[in-house]
C-alpha cells in the first residue's frame, strides 16, 4: 500500500484558505497565514534573525555576507540547517525541493522572482530589508507568533528607553553627543547615516548626528580620499572592519595615522570604539540590534566585552 503524504493535505488546505490575493503579503499589509507553517524559508538576513528570536528555525535560509555559511551568533540556532544560495540569487529548485509553507523575502532583493516563488508557496515580502522592527512585527503576525514579536518588541523599548536615560544623565547639562558609524573597507571608509540601519538606533537611543549627516540622503557617505575626513567629525566613532583582511587593518592604521583624523574629537578625546561589523551592520533584525545595545551600554558605562 502506497504510504500517504501527510505534508500534501496540509499544504493544499493552506492554500486553499489564503487564495489568490494573500499569495503574497506586502510590508503594509495585514493578511496572515490561517495555519501556523511549520516549514519557514528566509531570504534575506534579517528575516533569518527575526525568525530565530521568534523561536523557528527555517527550514532553509541563504548564505550570510561573511562569517560563511551563516554569522556565528545564529549558528547554534541554524546547526543542520540547509543554505540555499545568496541573498541575491536563492536557489529556486532547492527551495521548491523542500516545500516550504511559506517563504519570506524581500521587495529591494526578490521583487523579479516574486512571481516564481509564490508558484512554490505563499510569499511574506519584506518592503525593507533593514527596518528590523517592521520586520519583526510583520513575521509575528503573519507566523502566528504576535505574542512572541510583542514581547520581542517590548523588550527592545525598554532597553532603549533605560539606554536614554542613562545618556541623558551621563549628559545632564551638556550637548548630547555627535556620533559617526565607520565602515572601514580596503580602498574606501563608509559612514552610515540616521537613515541607515545602525543609524536608527543609535538616533532611537538618544545620540545626535553632525549637521553633515543630518543633510545627507541615503544610508551612507563613501570616502574615498583622506582629504574627506573632516566630514566625520563627531564626539563619538564606532568603528568596524567589515573583512579581516591584511589590506583593511592596512587601511584602517593608516587613517588612524593621518593627521586630520588625529584632529578630529572622537580619536582626539579617546572616543573610538571598535565594534563588530556583523551586528552593527550585516545583521537587520532584532537580534543584531540588541547586541547593538549591548555595545553602547559598555561604553555609558565603561565596562569592556568579556
Amino acid at each position: 500500500m502506497q504510504k500517504q503524504n501527510t505534508h500534501q493535505p496540509r499544504r493544499a488546505l493552506l492554500r486553499l484558505g489564503l487564495g489568490l490575493l494573500a499569495m503574497g503579503v506586502t510590508g503594509s499589509g495585514r493578511a496572515q497565514l490561517r495555519q501556523p507553517p511549520l516549514r519557514v524559508i528566509t531570504l534575506f538576513q534579517g528575516a533569518t534573525d527575526s525568525a530565530v528570536a521568534l523561536g523557528i528555525t527555517p527550514c532553509a535560509v541563504v548564505e550570510s555576507w561573511t562569517e560563511k555559511p551563516v554569522y556565528h551568533y545564529l549558528r547554534p540556532a541554524l546547526q543542520g540547517v540547509p543554505v540555499i544560495g545568496l541573498e541575491t540569487q536563492p536557489s529556486l529548485e532547492d527551495i521548491a525541493l523542500l516545500q516550504p509553507d511559506v517563504i519570506i523575502a524581500s521587495r529591494f532583493r526578490h521583487a523579479c522572482i516574486a512571481p516564481l516563488l509564490r508558484q512554490i508557496a505563499p510569499v511574506v515580502m519584506l518592503d525593507h530589508i533593514y527596518e528590523f522592527q517592521q520586520t519583526l512585527a510583520l513575521m509575528g503576525e503573519a507566523l502566528h507568533r504576535q505574542c512572541q514579536a510583542g514581547f520581542l518588541l517590548a523588550r527592545w523599548q525598554g532597553r532603549v528607553q533605560a539606554l536614554r536615560r542613562q545618556l541623558q544623565r551621563r549628559f545632564a547639562g551638556r550637548q548630547t553627543p555627535t556620533v559617526a558609524v565607520l565602515d572601514v573597507r580596503e580602498d574606501h571608509l563608509r559612514s552610515y547615516l540616521p537613515a541607515s540601519f545602525p543609524g536608527s538606533v543609535l538616533t532611537e537611543v538618544g545620540f545626535d548626528w553632525s549637521p553633515h549627516s543630518r543633510a545627507a540622503s541615503g544610508l551612507s557617505l563613501r570616502l574615498t580620499s583622506k582629504e574627506s575626513l573632516p566630514v566625520l567629525e563627531a564626539d563619538l566613532f564606532f568603528v568596524f572592519l567589515r573583512a579581516s583582511k591584511p589590506a583593511v587593518w592596512q587601511h584602517y592604521r593608516e587613517l588612524q595615522e593621518h593627521p586630520l583624523w588625529q584632529r578630529m574629537s572622537a580619536p582626539r578625546q579617546g572616543q573610538v570604539r571598535q565594534v563588530n561589523g556583523v551586528a552593527w551592520s550585516l545583521s537587520g533584525g532584532i537580534m543584531g540590534a540588541n547586541l547593538m545595545l549591548d555595545d553602547i551600554e559598555r561604553w555609558l558605562t565603561g565596562r569592556e566585552p568579556a
